[in-house]
């Protein structure tokens, strides 16, 4: 008998990106939040524009726990994330919360398909730094929100960070310590959120190091 060898298969990044959150899921899922008051403050601003007939996407949901924080406000929620084991603790977390009006799924924003003007409100929290081309995916949420939809982000916008910062993202990915990162300003985000045809409504800093917190309503 021959063995025939297997042809090998190239890596592409989205293979590299997911296996990296699956490795880190389980500790990334039993990890405090950094700042919990200003991550209740986020929630509760939010709030402020959810309808309890609302339809709202969250991309890149992570474990879960803004999605079940928020579903009791909402009529229905869909939450996806490229990795398979954080949508698994997703759905073991909104089991033990009572919470049915959540429906996770493990998919990749190029993979996510939404009719048009169909969604109320669009989440996408710490996700605009980890994609390749963050102005296709603007303007795709852009597409897919009600006239006078929200989208609400929480965004690293590293180009605004000190430096030490700005240089260990680089040796951070080329060691593979990190998932690819994108560098942009505060600034550069508001100019791609406006160019894509969004209004800004709220923004928030808690600090120059934090994440930027952005709600925008559809032009």
């Amino acid at each position: 008998m021959i063995a025939v060898e297997a042809p090998s298969r190239r890596i592409e990044p989205m293979d590299r990106e997911t296996a990296f959150w699956n490795k880190h899921a389980d500790k990334y899922a039993r990890r405090p939040i950094s700042d919990e008051a200003a991550y209740q403050k986020k929630l509760e601003a939010t709030r402020k524009y959810f309808q309890p007939d609302m339809e709202v996407l969250e991309i890149g949901c992570g474990t879960g726990m803004t999605a079940i924080a928020h579903a009791p406000f909402v009529g229905h929620i869909r939450a996806t994330d490229l990795s398979p084991r954080m949508v698994e603790i997703a759905k073991d977390k909104a089991k033990a919360a009572g919470i049915d009006n959540v429906t996770f799924e493990a998919l990749s924003v190029d993979a996510l398909e939404v009719p048009g003007a169909s969604i109320d409100v669009v989440m996408a929290h710490s996700v605009l730094h980890l994609l390749e081309d963050k102005e296709r995916a603007i303007a795709d949420i852009h597409n897919m929100l009600k006239p006078g939809g929200v989208f609400v982000t929480s965004t690293a916008c590293i180009g605004d960070m000190m430096l030490p910062i700005r240089l260990i993202v680089p040796v951070g990915r080329f060691l593979r310590l990190f998932p690819p990162v994108k560098v942009f300003s505060v600034a550069e985000l508001k100019d791609s959120l406006e160019s894509a045809g969004f209004e800004i409504d709220y923004e928030w800093q808690p600090k120059k190091s934090a994440a930027a917190f952005i709600i925008c309503r559809k032009r």
